[in-house]
């Protein structure tokens, strides 16, 4: 049934393909330069992303508001390499595509792992 759904909605499935790597034009990686958004609660998790999306705040600056962890440099974890990160929060981070905090490609829905709700973009790729 995904299949189908993801041609009668071409432009959506293609977007879904590039995010998840399968379209080929994400290169391969084994490391990235990587920023979240972590809340404890759903509910914040979905309140940042708001920010970003209708109110069309900076990532870093919604980080810097919402994040609920260390990573106060505007949610930057640096550059991380692969099997360093917890399972989910990898799988999403190298699925997307670079972009910068004034236009990001994030995670939504806010991806779920033993330390929360991350809302996650990734900047560059090595």
């Amino acid at each position: 049934m995904g299949k189908s759904k993801n041609n009668a909605a071409s432009s959506k499935g293609k977007k879904e393909e590039d995010k998840s790597g399968k379209a080929g034009k994400l290169k391969a990686a084994n490391s990235i330069k990587v920023r979240h958004i972590l809340c404890e609660k759903h509910s914040r998790a979905m309140e940042a992303l708001q920010k970003i999306k209708e109110e069309k705040m900076r990532f870093d600056k919604v980080a810097e508001l919402y994040s609920e962890d260390k990573a106060k440099a505007g949610g930057s974890l640096g550059w991380m390499t692969r099997g360093s990160m917890v399972g989910p929060f990898q799988d999403a981070a190298f699925a997307l595509q670079p972009s910068t905090c004034d236009n990001p490609n994030f995670t939504d829905p806010p991806v779920k792992t033993v330390h929360g709700y991350h809302i996650i973009m990734v900047e560059a790729r090595k």
